[in-house]
């Protein structure tokens, strides 16, 4: 077993719901993470997607925390080029304030959004050539050490808020080991470049003041359900969604029925798309540990990040429920 099971929780807002329902998922969702023994529960930031509410990344963070007791909260992740790196100390060292020794923050450097919304979001199509520089920044205003002269973070909190550098390329594994943080792949959407991306990292990996040792992280869709058929039924619903979600192109999109949408799954086109969740666990509990366990041995994983998909909350609880049961008894008979 790995040494560590989390979440990282989309904030989806399923058909018919609202933000709020969806926010109130959340809540169910950390609370079941943290009974079930999960490590944490991280929030992405995305824009300007009506079906996924975790846009105000920090707001959600502390929305949650304040209704948990212990699980760890955090950004996966904040994406740093949208931002001053100023602001997102200021965010995380007050989040850090009121929740002490529970939050993370993950930093990603893609836009999290369409080429118009990142216009909106009124960044530079070349901030991201500054990331590298924007965490040393920002990891100097967390410390109490500022790279600006005259310009502190306020709140500054007194305990550590750990950075953890998230990518799908080679770029992040880089950058992750020459910092010397937790590196975490996002392979649960973009698998391709997982193993060559983990052997760089640890390959290249200088110790730091806040990590030895490279840690590695990396992202994994999960289904778990009572049935084998269960799971694969709530996992066939989700994944026509996504598809349905990728291929819309605003309001004169077709309503294509679930036929179609198999159909284009099945297609050149569709098969890419399907790729993308390459690494999905679905069915019994049995069945999901199984994969899990597979899945960490191949990549010598530190820490799964499992995604549950299931478009009702209480499917998708339930999945955190039963992939904690399985993976702990897994690891008491080990």
């Amino acid at each position: 077993m790995p040494t560590a099971l989390s979440i990282l929780d989309l904030a989806s807002v399923a058909p018919g719901a609202t933000a709020r329902d969806s926010f109130a998922g959340s809540v169910a969702l950390a609370r079941a993470a943290e009974r079930g023994g999960y490590q944490r529960v991280w929030y992405a930031e995305h824009h300007n997607m009506r079906s996924i509410a975790s846009s105000a990344t920090s707001v959600l963070i502390g929305h949650v925390a304040a209704q948990t007791e212990t699980i760890r909260l955090g950004a996966g992740g904040i994406m740093l080029p949208n931002h001053s790196p100023l602001v997102i100390a200021e965010q995380f060292g007050t989040l850090e304030t009121l929740f002490p020794g529970r939050i993370d923050l993950g930093l990603g450097r893609a836009p999290g959004s369409d080429q118009k919304t990142m216009r909106a979001l009124r960044r530079d199509p070349h901030s991201a050539d500054s990331f590298p520089q924007d965490v040393l920044e920002l990891q100097g205003y967390l410390s109490g050490n500022s790279r600006i002269p005259g310009v502190e973070a306020v709140p500054r909190a007194e305990g550590v808020v750990p950075l953890y550098i998230l990518g799908s390329s080679l770029f992040g594994a880089q950058l992750a080991a020459h910092l010397g943080l937790p590196y975490a792949f996002a392979s649960h959407f973009a698998p391709d470049a997982l193993h060559q991306a983990i052997e760089m990292y640890r390959d290249n990996f200088r110790p730091s003041d806040q990590l030895e040792q490279p840690y590695v992280m990396a992202g994994v869709n999960v289904f778990a359900a009572e049935t084998h058929e269960e799971a694969i039924a709530q996992k066939t619903v989700s994944y026509r969604a996504r598809a349905r979600m990728m291929i819309s192109r605003g309001a004169g999109t077709p309503a294509f029925t679930d036929e179609e949408i198999d159909a284009f799954l099945a297609s050149p086109n569709g098969a890419q798309l399907s790729a993308m969740t390459r690494y999905t666990a679905a069915g019994t509990p049995e069945e999901v540990r199984s994969h899990l366990d597979e899945f960490a041995r191949a990549i010598g994983a530190d820490e799964l990040v499992t995604v549950h998909h299931a478009t009702d909350i209480a499917d998708r609880v339930r999945s955190v429920d039963l992939t904690a049961t399985a993976m702990l008894a897994d690891h008491s008979t080990a």
